[in-house]
């Protein structure tokens, strides 16, 4: 003879199978309904200092290989700011590193971040700050399951696209706040490497020339 089943044991049993079930459900925030995804670019500065030995007349021919030397250690590239931090603000150390700097197409700015330690007398401190971009937490797999009831976006939505981002912009700063302009139209900016490459000469137009000269004459 079977042992009668309580309606209390039976609703027990259901309750139990239905926390199991939402509960396999569960692991995704409900917290960002929207369409912005919570993992954005940070932007994070480093600063290197050289400080270089300064005289009367400016800085000298070896102190001033030593800080080209130290620039191409760096990898100086376009993104990266230079500045001073000269207590006697001379004019001509500023042209020296000036001079330097430019060989990589680069400006020394005015205002020098603060860094550790005092400028000696007699030195300059040359500030190179560089700027870089990574999204933390991508990719974001941490959600259990793609099931939600609140319509509430992946965890991992927009991983891909910030971080690509991140990767490919060429001056990081832009992330916070985008180029200044430079008095010219944007129409001038694009047309630039276009008008170069009209107005050049051919390369080897005056061989060719020759050669075909010679090339006609042999031929008669």
């Amino acid at each position: 003879m079977r042992n009668p089943v309580s309606k209390k044991a039976i609703a027990s049993a259901l309750s139990a199978s239905l926390v199991l079930i939402l509960g396999g459900c569960g692991g995704m925030p409900m917290n960002n309904p929207s369409l912005d995804s919570v993992h954005q670019p940070v932007v994070s500065r480093t600063n290197y200092t050289l400080d270089i030995t300064t005289g009367p007349s400016g800085i000298s021919i070896p102190e001033q290989r030593r800080l080209a030397g130290w620039f191409e250690a760096l990898d100086l590239r376009y993104g990266d700011r230079i500045t001073l931090d000269d207590p006697m603000r001379s004019g001509a150390s500023r042209a020296a590193i000036e001079a330097v700097a430019g060989r990589y197409g680069l400006l020394v700015g005015d205002e020098a971040p603060v860094t550790p330690g005092a400028v000696a007398p007699g030195t300059v401190r040359v500030v190179v700050t560089r700027s870089t971009a990574a999204v933390p937490g991508c990719p974001d797999w941490s959600a259990k399951s793609d099931g939600t009831l609140h319509n509430a976006t992946s965890t991992n939505y927009g991983c891909a696209t910030n971080a690509n981002m991140a990767a490919m912009v060429a001056d990081p700063e832009h992330l916070l706040k985008g180029a200044s302009g430079q008095g010219v139209t944007t129409v001038m900016s694009s047309t630039k490497a276009i008008d170069s490459y009209r107005e050049a000469p051919p390369t080897g137009e005056q061989g060719l020339s020759k050669n075909s000269t010679q090339s006609n004459s042999g031929n008669k």
